[in-house]
């Protein structure tokens, strides 16, 4: 019994030294809880008090400030961000920095295929040449032969200054010697489709010139003297042809011509067979004359000798 007894007593013991240690930790947690909760009603009246502020601000903003009513005001235009226009800034840049005849080619590019006039703020605004501020290229751009500058605008300057299709074929029937297609080129931006035409109208004749592999336009006008000198005369009268066919098409072939034969082909046809000798022309019947002829000539007997019955 005793034994017992001195168990039970330290099973006591023990629980209410267990229950002692809960309540410890029980109360640390309400304690750091409570101290949680401090700080965020804190923070929350920081909030309010900053909010407050502002809105305090703006009300006491003095009446002098504000534009009157009366007064017209321009709204402001949305500011581009330098993050959104980055690659725009940079080609702008690039351009400012690259050399003069860089630049100066961009103009006159601009010019050629606009055809326009353009003052030094609308080059700046098309290409971002900078013309008024940089003096070279200003200078350069009004010295170039390819540019006409009247003192305010810039506009291409091409060396023939024609504009259609009739103006150009007015200009090459001056040139009865005929007119480099190089020099026409930059006249307007279809003039190369126009001279096909005038050549398909045979209005005009392009030759290619052998030594510089250029076209050449002539008129095709029969109106148009055309002096040829005896030097080239007598060049084309001293060329010995060759005699046969295969080698006259083999040169034609190597100076960039097409032959408008081909004997290889026929004779090779005619070796086999295949060209049809051509159809015999029929007699005509000789007609005779006989008593039912109605004869016209009775005053002529010797033609009526051998009549048939």
């Amino acid at each position: 019994m005793k034994a017992v007894e001195i168990d039970q007593g330290s099973c006591s013991s023990q629980s209410s030294e267990s229950e002692l240690v809960f309540g410890t930790q029980m109360g640390s947690l309400k304690e750091s809880l409570n101290k949680f909760n401090r700080q965020q009603e804190k923070c929350q009246s920081t909030l309010k008090s900053i909010a407050g502020s502002k809105a305090s601000y703006k009300t006491t903003t003095p009446a002098s400030r504000v534009p009157p009513a009366s007064t017209s005001v321009k709204s402001p235009l949305p500011a581009v961000k330098f993050s959104n226009d980055t690659e725009r800034l940079q080609h702008i840049n690039n351009v400012r920095k690259s050399p003069v005849g860089a630049q100066i080619k961009r103009v006159i590019d601009l010019l050629f295929e606009s055809r326009q006039s353009f003052t030094a703020e609308q080059i700046n605004e098309a290409c971002y040449v900078d013309v008024r501020g940089n003096k070279a290229v200003f200078e350069s751009l009004a010295k170039n032969p390819k540019v006409n500058y009247d003192g305010k605008r810039f506009s291409y300057k091409s060396k023939h200054n024609v504009r259609d299709q009739k103006e150009l074929l007015r200009l090459i029937r001056t040139f009865a010697e005929g007119i480099a297609v190089a020099d026409l080129k930059d006249a307007y931006p279809t003039v190369m489709e126009d001279l096909q035409v005038l050549k398909g109208e045979r209005q005009i004749w392009l030759l290619s010139n052998f030594d510089s592999q250029e076209d050449i336009a002539y008129p095709n006008d029969p109106r148009v003297p055309i002096k040829v000198d005896d030097e080239l005369k007598q060049l084309f009268r001293s060329i010995e042809l060759p005699r046969d066919m295969l080698d006259i098409e083999r040169d034609l072939q190597k100076n960039g011509m097409k032959p408008a034969t081909n004997t290889a082909k026929r004779r090779v046809m005619a070796q086999n067979g295949n060209i049809l000798n051509k159809p015999k022309q029929k007699k005509k019947k000789k007609t005779e004359i006989s008593k039912r002829t109605k004869l016209t000539n009775a005053h002529l007997p010797e033609l009526f000798r051998n009549l048939n019955g």
